[in-house]
């Protein structure tokens, strides 16, 4: 497989699951969140995936996932606590969904693009 065959194939792989995510229905996630994270061209090119009704972004798309991408975690107050799981680090909090998934845009790891196809070990 050529260098470009693997960037096709984890871009098939990422778009694939992101339709996925964008077709859940309220009982897995509200579904404004992953609308959201998608309309940032930095965020649609990572491997989504929903858990707890949160949703979290990989930079490779097999387990085990990368956990340096910052992460929008809803409070029963309302609003959002992001945080980077890789170092316990809170990023911020914001009180609308569209400030969390802006402020995860701004704050991604250096040199973060597309999710490849693999593990944290392929980066």
């Amino acid at each position: 497989m050529t260098d470009d065959d693997k960037i096709r194939n984890a871009r098939d792989i990422v778009a694939a699951e992101w339709a996925t995510v964008l077709a859940y229905g309220p009982e897995r996630i509200d579904p404004i969140v992953p609308r959201t994270a998608y309309g940032h061209p930095a965020l649609r090119t990572l491997f989504p995936m929903v858990g707890h009704g949160v949703l979290y972004l990989s930079r490779c798309t097999r387990y085990p996932w990368t956990h340096d991408v910052p992460t929008a975690f809803p409070q029963v107050a309302g609003g959002y606590r992001v945080r980077r799981e890789s170092d316990r680090t809170l990023v911020g909090v914001a009180g609308t969904v569209e400030e969390a998934y802006a402020l995860i845009a701004a704050s991604l790891p250096e040199g973060c693009g597309p999710a490849v196809d693999g593990t944290p070990d392929d980066l």
